[in-house]
């Protein structure tokens, strides 16, 4: 089992940066693709980025290329996404995971409880 923290999440303006960071606990993270999700109210839950075991490799959704970046600390068993020229759109809850990859949910068998992440225009 794998326990999923994550923090850093909060309220910001347009054009603001965030960095959000996902403390895992019970197993360590290096056996496995570690990715972000977020959901909007009344949408469905969508991949933001994910990074493959050892970080040399690295995903994002379209929406969010060039401006976010995964990175993780196996040592520290830490992931990180630092999120910069944020978007009214970007307002979602941000889930940490844990799993065998892709850009849907049913890759992520471990997820967080999420954090807030709030831009106002």
């Amino acid at each position: 089992q794998v326990q999923l923290v994550e923090s850093g999440g909060g309220l910001v303006q347009a054009g603001g940066s965030l960095r959000l960071s996902c403390a895992a606990s019970g197993r360590t993270i290096s056996s496995y693709v570690m990715g972000w999700f977020r959901q909007a109210p009344g949408k469905e839950r969508e991949f933001v980025a994910a990074i493959s075991w050892t970080g040399g490799m690295t995903y994002y959704a379209d929406s969010v290329k060039g401006r976010f970046t995964i990175s993780r600390d196996n040592v520290k068993n830490t992931v990180y996404l630092q999120m910069n020229s944020l978007k009214p759109e970007d307002t979602a809850v941000y889930y940490c995971t844990a799993g065998t990859g892709g850009r849907l949910p049913k890759g992520y068998a471990y997820w967080g409880q999420g954090t807030q992440v709030s831009v106002s225009s």
